[in-house]
């Protein structure tokens, strides 16, 4: 080898003298709670709502209590408490998802429909078929939930809102489109329809008759558009 060593014509990088290689330990990071848990804990959640509807309803909001919501939904009392901090939360709860509920099934909805004038039957159709399918969740909507001044006012600032909005987005398409009178403010516009089918849903909770409340909304928007002048 001409004398010279394999060590003496083969360079030797720093990695490989006599350097020390620590190796990190590794990164524990927390679980995160399985998918089939978080279900299970919504569907719990879901259960104490509906039977806290039913509850109020039929009970009356004041007049109810969280063992009455239990012993409908068939847990323990102390379980409700692990997924609501009382009777209040659970009002608002009622509140905010069956709104959550409707924005979305409107939005949806809306998607698919493209004249504005169609949309605003659409709208009205969903509003009353959403509480005509279920007297329990509209007594709740439009008795109980009015009893606080305090509620009232939360729910105006929230979800209501922005449902709200909806109607107004599709009423100010309509007046683009020269289908409604530019001269109506579109926020005034929209409480008028909005208030008319809130009336239509509480007459149909308090009249005893058993008449299809989906069914108004044709001539509710048809009054609203054209009025009752002859």
């Amino acid at each position: 080898m001409n004398g010279h060593s394999l060590e003496a014509t083969l360079p030797i990088s720093p990695a490989t003298s006599d350097t020390r290689v620590t190796r990190r330990a590794p990164v524990r990071r927390p679980r995160r709670p399985p998918a089939r848990a978080d279900g299970a804990r919504a569907d719990k959640a879901a259960l104490i709502l509906r039977a806290a509807t039913r509850v109020f309803a039929r009970r009356g909001f004041f007049s109810a209590q969280v063992a009455d919501i239990a012993r409908e939904a068939g847990v323990a009392a102390g379980t409700v408490y692990l997924y609501f901090r009382g009777k209040d939360d659970l009002l608002v709860s009622i509140f905010d998802r069956t709104m959550q509920e409707a924005i979305a099934e409107g939005r949806a909805a809306l998607a698919a429909v493209a004249d504005p004038i169609d949309r605003l039957r659409r709208i009205a159709e969903l509003h009353l078929e959403r509480l005509g399918r279920d007297r329990d969740l509209a007594v709740v909507f439009q008795v109980e939930l009015r009893q606080s001044t305090r509620f009232m006012e939360q729910f105006s600032a929230t979800r209501l809102r922005e449902y709200l909005g909806i109607i107004r987005d599709v009423i100010a398409e309509a007046q683009a489109s020269g289908l409604v009178r530019r001269d109506v403010s579109p926020t005034v516009a929209t409480k008028v329809l909005f208030g008319a089918l809130d009336e239509m849903a509480t007459n149909w909770v308090l009249s005893h008759r058993r008449r299809s409340l989906p069914a108004e909304a044709g001539v509710v928007v048809d009054l609203f558009l054209n009025g009752v002048k002859a």
